[in-house]
């Protein structure tokens, strides 16, 4: 192919730099006409939220048939109006549901601790991405790794943030495989039998990580509770025993801190125990309940924790901030380099120095860390503890509501914040229905937001504290909405 003419290439420069010179001078970059007013105004409408968020509702609002209509339309091609926008999706967020809200204690949800929606609005505006050397954000991060270690008294040698529980504990799994099984993140299991132990109530997503390490769903253990639905440590022994008998490679033992069904503490002094006898990971799931460990009244559920080779926490639910923002922390270094450090061409190390990304199942990472850290700054431990207290106490006035009626019945005696219960009024033939129906009521009623949930069969509700604008004068508004709806819905013969 003979050689192109020089004089050509510089014609088609030429015409492209026309080309260009020919496009109309205007702006090219999105932003907003007027920033001081858009942020004043949403300023004023954060405020409100905030000042709603201050008492319970009455009722839950819907969405407008013409909003409705918007919100079916197609992809705007064309500029549309700030205010508007925003006023719509301001609108649509009051008619959603939100755990910022007193009465909001189905679930375990976040409470919009306020510092934390403006640390997010600094996050997003900076926009660091953990992934590379990120300068001061770094510090930030290290810093609130610490603060939060010694707030839950756990011995930290390295952790890292991620998107929420289920991240944090795939993370713990993914590093506890690599111990057990060498080699397995570049060869995989290769045959090899392994098995993950947890509760037979610990969270589902243990079990999506044990599915995304590769090992299958089939490698989980779930091992019996006792009478205080904890992980008995004479059952999870027994089947140690049995799967190295059988050639099969105890991976990690997950206790829970917390369970989500009913706040239960498995033992972790016990459950360490037998770790260290079969040298085997020991990973704590925390993501709710491990801020309780920095309480004077709940701390020595928790004995043990120090001996967990890896623990998860979420920030954005006991401790209040925005999802989302949980950590996974672990008591030695080097684990996760090993588990996730890579070498890639378009993001080059310094010598032998580790970049960020080398420690974590991520890549593009924003600074969530900034939420807690804020709150840390700003609020103190102290008042963190109070809160986290507060809340505790909740739970027991609630359980004390409970016993006291004769149209209520506990199910489980609470260890946290958690308390299953359900509604029995006389005549009623079938409870099971009676409860599902009466908690989907009182979602639609919109004063106590509440979930019902199933404990050994039986259909209840369950009401879980972590709010810290929860007043101690509301917990019997949750006892008195229950009752009124119950008693309507028995009495329409259809419960």
């Amino acid at each position: 192919m003979p050689p192109r003419d020089p004089r050509a290439r510089r014609s088609a420069r030429s015409s492209i730099i026309c080309s260009v010179t020919d496009i109309p001078n205007t702006p090219s970059r999105p932003g907003l006409s007027d920033r001081a007013t858009v942020l004043a105004n949403l300023g004023r409408l954060i405020s409100e939220a905030w000042s709603s968020f201050d008492e319970p509702r009455v009722s839950e609002p819907e969405l407008s048939a013409e909003l409705t209509a918007r919100l079916r339309t197609a992809l705007p091609e064309q500029p549309g109006q700030e205010d508007q926008a925003l006023a719509d999706a301001v609108a649509t967020l009051e008619a959603s549901v939100s755990p910022s809200r007193p009465l909001y204690v189905a679930y375990i949800g976040s409470s919009g601790l306020e510092v934390g929606v403006l640390a997010s609005a600094l996050s997003a505006t900076y926009d660091a991405n953990l992934a590379s050397a990120a300068g001061g954000a770094e510090l930030i991060e290290q810093q609130t790794l610490e603060w939060l270690a010694q707030f839950v008294h756990y011995p930290l040698g390295e952790g890292t943030f991620t998107s929420g529980g289920m991240t944090s504990n795939l993370t713990a799994i993914l590093v506890a495989r690599e111990r057990a099984l060498p080699g397995a993140r570049q060869d995989g299991v290769s045959g090899r039998r392994a098995a993950i132990y947890c509760s037979d109530e610990a969270h589902y997503s243990v079990v999506r990580a044990v599915e995304a390490a590769g090992l299958g769903a089939s490698a989980v253990r779930r091992i019996p509770i006792d009478d205080q639905r904890r992980m008995r440590p004479d059952a999870l022994a027994e089947a140690l025993q049995r799967d190295r008998a059988d050639g099969v490679v105890p991976v990690a033992v997950v206790a829970t801190a917390g369970t989500t069904l009913t706040g239960a503490v498995d033992p972790l002094d016990a459950v360490a125990d037998l770790c260290a006898e079969y040298g085997t990971w020991l990973h704590v799931d925390g993501a709710y309940g491990l801020p309780a460990a920095a309480t004077a009244s709940a701390g020595a559920l928790f004995a043990g924790l120090g001996r967990a080779d890896s623990v998860t926490v979420d920030a954005h639910k006991w401790l209040g901030v925005p999802k989302s923002c949980s950590a996974v922390l672990f008591r030695e270094r080097g684990s996760l380099v090993t588990a996730f450090g890579h070498h890639e061409r378009y993001m080059l190390h310094e010598g032998d120095i580790a970049n960020p990304v080398d420690r974590t199942f991520e890549y593009s990472r924003p600074l969530r860390s900034l939420r807690l850290w804020m709150a840390f700054r700003i609020h103190g431990a102290a008042q963190y503890r109070q809160w986290i207290e507060g809340t505790l106490t909740h739970a027991r006035e609630l359980e004390a509501l409970i016993q006291a009626s004769e149209d209520f019945e506990l199910l489980h005696e609470p260890m946290l914040s958690t308390v299953c219960f359900r509604h029995v009024p006389s005549g009623i033939a079938d409870l099971d229905a009676h409860n599902a129906r009466l908690g989907r009521a009182m979602q639609t009623d919109g004063r106590v937001f509440l979930a019902p949930a199933a404990i050994d069969g039986m259909t209840c509700l369950r009401a879980c504290f972590v709010n810290f604008r929860t007043r101690a004068d509301e917990v019997t508004t949750v006892i008195e909405v229950a009752r009124a709806i119950g008693e309507a819905l028995s009495g329409d013969g259809v419960a």
